[in-house]
């Protein structure tokens, strides 16, 4: 997707649009410090659809594989992306109830006029990746396999027997 996708949020929803495609991850420029590689694509869909009354909410899947940095071992680490996200769009000066604050299963954005599907894309992208991605199993920079195996007690236990 080369040219911005630009919709309405509460229109898109009223009329429960759907848009499709694939986004490049090249062009989500505010990942690229978080990635060992920026070549390959993600597909994407958006789906509008009706909330309660007065609101418009979007479904948005992102599916997909990036290439972070494992931060244990620096090296490339292949996660794999499938992000669900359920968009509830507000208007600017209503007040959301304790109850909704609380739900975990929808976000809520103010209604925009003209929002950025790429923009929303790499929000939620970064909202979902880890904080610290890293192999299941990986070592130190430096360090074998072996050694990251030995137990920082081990020198203590060969003290043990001096002490007397």
């Amino acid at each position: 997707m080369s040219r911005p996708v630009v919709i309405d949020s509460q229109e898109f929803g009223r009329e429960e649009g759907s848009l499709q495609g694939e986004v490049l991850v090249a062009t989500l420029t505010r990942l690229h410090d978080l990635l060992s590689d920026t070549g390959g694509s993600l597909s994407f869909r958006v789906d509008g659809r009706s909330g309660p009354p007065g609101r418009s909410q979007l479904l948005l899947t992102v599916d997909g594989v990036l290439s972070l940095v494992c931060q244990r071992c620096l090296e490339a680490y292949e996660y794999p992306l499938q992000l669900r996200s359920l968009l509830e769009f507000v208007g600017s000066d209503e007040d959301l109830t304790q109850d909704e604050l609380e739900d975990d299963s929808k976000d809520f954005l103010p209604h925009q006029k003209a929002l950025d599907v790429v923009v929303l894309i790499e929000d939620e992208i970064l909202l979902a990746l880890p904080t610290a991605p890293r192999h299941e199993n990986c070592v130190l920079p430096g360090s074998t396999v072996e050694s990251a195996r030995v137990s920082p007690f081990s020198v203590l236990a060969g003290l043990q027997g001096k002490a007397d």
